[in-house]
Parts: structure tokens; sequence; C-alpha cells
């Protein structure tokens, strides 16, 4: 009984969470062109630009390589939720940012996203170019000294959806259901 109740709270938490971040993001930049101009370089080290959000639904999260728990299970899930939509969600794009370029070069973005997904294009660059491209979507990030020479990054862990247009279109939460995340890109395809 106390278990369910414990569940229960945790879902409301992570819902209301969602709401929250939609919330803000929707009254900071609903229906306004999201994000600033970037450049930066993708897994196989081409160039791409916020040109890249345009002309098809895309799902974006930032995260890093080195990144315990919460990135390897939303690329995970991302990647799922994708698949759930079959061709319904062809037309959806989906990128990984790092917000750790120092580590994350080209090179190890490829390795670590083929191994998870053929569906997900990652994208890095220079950690000025990085961070301010991160700052215009509104992300958060903070390096974070683990105390043994290394660290780790805190950062924001919902994942934006884009329409066509590269406008805000909503939020998943980090820990939504599968059911409440693919019908949120059913949505999110079927506007175009």
């Amino acid at each position: 009984m106390m278990r369910s109740i414990l569940v229960g709270i945790v879902v409301l938490m992570a819902a209301g969470i969602g709401w929250l971040t939609f919330d803000w993001y929707r009254s900071h930049y609903g229906g306004q062109p999201f994000g600033a101009p970037f450049t930066l370089v993708d897994q196989r080290g081409q160039p791409i630009t916020e040109a890249a959000f345009r002309g098809h639904p895309s799902v974006v999260f930032f995260g890093f390589t080195h990144c315990p728990e919460v990135c390897p299970t939303t690329l995970f899930e991302m990647n799922a939720w994708l698949d759930n939509l079959g061709d319904e969600g062809k037309s959806i794009q989906a990128y990984f940012v790092s917000i750790d370029p120092e580590r994350d070069t080209p090179e190890v973005m490829n390795t670590y996203i083929s191994n998870l997904s053929d569906r997900i294009l990652g994208i890095t660059g220079e950690p000025e170019q990085v961070y301010a491209m991160a700052k215009s979507f509104g992300i958060f990030w903070k390096k974070v000294d683990t105390g043994d020479g290394d660290y780790t990054m805190d950062h924001t862990a919902s994942v934006l959806l884009l329409d066509r247009k590269g406008d805000f279109a909503g939020t998943i939460a980090y820990g939504e259901s599968a059911d409440a995340a693919t019908a949120k890109l059913k949505r999110l395809a079927e506007k175009g």
C-alpha cells in the first residue's frame, strides 16, 4: 500500500515538473523561433546549424556521454518512443547535444550514440559555441567536481519538442511514461 502511494507521488511529481517546464518554455519561447543561430558539428564531424531543426519536427536532448543514468536512459527511451510510432514518426528527427564538449568530441559522440540508436544525431563543438546554444535554448548545466579529479555535469533532463518551423512545441519530462511521451510525439508528427 505504501509503495503504491509513493509511486503515485513520484508520477504526480514528474507530471508536475513536466508541466512547469512546458509552461516556462511556452511563456518564454511560444510561437517564436526557438534558440539562437548556431554553428557546431555533428557526430561525423560535419557542420550543423539551426537549419537542422527546420522542415520537420525535432526532438532535442542536452546531456553528456559520461552521464551515469539520465542520459543513456533518456536516449534509449527516445529511440523506443520513435520506434513505437513506426511510420507515424518517420518525419521526426532526433538530436543529442553535448553539454560536455571538452570530453565529447565527434568521435566519442559517434561511438556512444551508434551503440544506442541510428535515429539520433549527436551534436558537439567548441565549448563557447555549445554553451551559447544551450543557453539560448534555456538549458541549465553546471560542471560538478566529484572530488576524485573527475567531474560530472548537472543539466536539464527534459526532452525539447520543436515543430517543423523550429518553434517550441513542448517537452517530455525525465521519467514521463512511455505512453505519454509517445502521445506527445504523435501529436508533434501530426502537426508536421
